[in-house]
């Protein structure tokens, strides 16, 4: 068994692991795994996932795309997080600088033809940088049910543009199961993040529909 086998018979394997925990997915795709990737935005329960996966495997490579618009308690939360975990971190960040683009273009509301390149700049380019640099086989993710629209049509399995096996091993759990797994594992959330390139929260960023 391999990646191609199950991103060939996707629907077959969602099925498989529809009832399984985050653990078992986990330890599941990191089996048929060559080069795994866990992505996170040090957002809000972004400690569960860092946790499961890192617990699994305690070198899995971890990419952050820093927008550079992160509020001061979401870069205090990521540095306690990449020093509790030891994490194995790339950091990827705009061409630009955020002073630059403040003078330019400020941060465009989702109506203002510039939000588009506004969000290609600061999320979309970098981290098709990192998929291009870091080139995952597996990529996870922390995406779940009931965030967004989009994000409703998808499953625990799914498969990025590039053709990346993504697995979101929280996929069917709600707010309250992840609130008590941070309280079981004495982790820490961070509430205050701050994502420029949405205006509400069910709204994609576009990481997931463009990449």
């Amino acid at each position: 068994m391999n990646v191609t086998h199950i991103k060939n018979n996707l629907a077959v394997w969602n099925q498989f692991l529809k009832d399984a925990t985050p653990e078992e997915i986990i330890t599941w795709a990191m089996e048929i795994a060559e080069n795994p990737l866990l992505t996170t935005s040090f957002g809000n329960h972004a400690a569960a996932i860092v946790h499961a996966c890192i617990q699994k495997s305690p070198a899995l490579k971890v990419v952050w795309c820093d927008t550079g618009y992160n509020t001061p308690q979401t870069y205090r939360f990521a540095q306690k997080m990449i020093h509790d975990f030891n994490l194995n971190i790339a950091i990827y960040t705009p061409t630009l600088t955020t002073a630059y683009r403040d003078a330019v273009m400020g941060i465009p509301t989702v109506d203002d033809p510039l939000h588009a390149e506004f969000t290609e700049q600061v999320k979309l380019e970098p981290f098709r940088r990192a998929l291009k640099e870091q080139n995952p086989d597996v990529w996870f993710t922390n995406i779940r049910k009931g965030q967004t629209a989009h994000r409703d049509r998808l499953d625990i399995l799914s498969i990025s543009k590039e053709g990346i096996l993504k697995v979101s091993p929280f996929f069917h759990w709600n707010d309250d199961e992840l609130e008590s797994y941070l309280n079981t594992h004495a982790l820490p959330n961070e509430s205050r993040y701050f994502d420029p390139t949405k205006a509400l929260d069910n709204r994609e960023c576009g990481i997931h529909i463009n990449l």
